[in-house]
């Protein structure tokens, strides 16, 4: 069960967030799994269905499942509608990301780390520039993902990276090249998405494990959008090439990270006895 001790608060959050979406949903059609993905592993695991507008995961004992974009994208906004695997999720992970390739990758994460039955969702993001991570912040959800799809969202422009749940920023990397902290913005990168099984630390750092009696164990797609250099004309402006958080977005992300940031690497001084990373000690919007 999902306890709510500010429920106020979120159903005002909620209403401008569903009305910015309809908005979006009004102006981009979404995308066909047949014509933009491909299946990376998992065989029949990995299913393509409703003419291409519904995709599912399935884990089981003997293997995950996962695919990934036909294009590269550099610089965009990527939206994806997720529906989470119900019931006791604990040590299954759902992946969902952009990555380039190489030692000197760099790759943009949100991550889904299942729990026990009626205990909340952990909600992993990282930021990799030139190879290098180490840039967790994690959240527990506002609501139950399982029960109904809700949309994630990457923007990704050269000035920042918004991370958005359900339109909601939830977290924002800013372009810090003028004081040495590389940033993203060079490396072509692809979608990629996996659901597996990683019960040997994603739940409770790895003491609870996959109860394969669950199995099979599914998440869905849907609505998939992508809004990219390659996609907007010479003369068309597209919000993402200049987004950033107005006053609105900046109360919303403050809510969020008061509210349900469970750990954030910029407050994790055992970690960094040496001294926090140059970005955390910037301001965050």
């Amino acid at each position: 069960m999902f306890s709510c001790s500010s429920c106020s608060e979120i159903s005002m959050v909620l209403v401008v967030s569903l009305f910015v979406t309809s908005l979006m949903a009004m102006t981009a059609s979404a995308g066909n799994f047949y014509q933009d993905f491909d299946i990376t592993f998992g065989d029949e695991r990995a299913k393509i269905l409703n003419g291409g507008q519904l995709l599912t995961l399935n884990l089981d004992k003997f293997s995950g499942s996962g695919f990934k974009s036909k294009n590269e994208y550099l610089l965009g906004r990527i939206d994806m509608q997720i529906k989470l695997v119900p019931g006791n999720s604990a040590g299954t992970v759902t992946a969902y990301y952009l990555s380039s390739e190489g030692p000197t990758h760099d790759e943009i994460d949100f991550e889904f780390l299942g729990n026990l039955s009626g205990d909340p969702y952990t909600l992993h993001t990282n930021v990799f520039s030139q190879g290098k991570g180490n840039r967790e912040q994690q959240f527990h959800l506002w609501f139950d993902p399982t029960k109904a799809f809700h949309t994630y969202s990457i923007v990704w422009n050269s000035q920042r990276i918004i991370f958005l749940v359900d339109n909601i920023p939830i977290r924002v990397f800013n372009n810090l090249e003028t004081i040495g902290v590389p940033f993203p913005k060079s490396q072509p990168m692809r979608i990629y998405s996996s659901l597996w099984n990683a019960d040997d630390w994603a739940t409770r750092g790895g003491l609870v494990k996959t109860d394969w009696t669950q199995a099979p164990f599914t998440a869905s797609y849907r609505n998939f959008q992508a809004s990219t250099t390659s996609t907007n004309s010479l003369t068309e402006q597209s919000a993402w090439q200049t987004q950033g958080l107005d006053a609105a977005g900046r109360n919303r992300l403050r809510w969020v990270q008061q509210k349900f940031m469970v750990y954030n690497y910029c407050s994790d001084l055992k970690r960094f006895p040496q001294g926090l990373p140059t970005e955390c000690r910037r301001s965050r919007f």
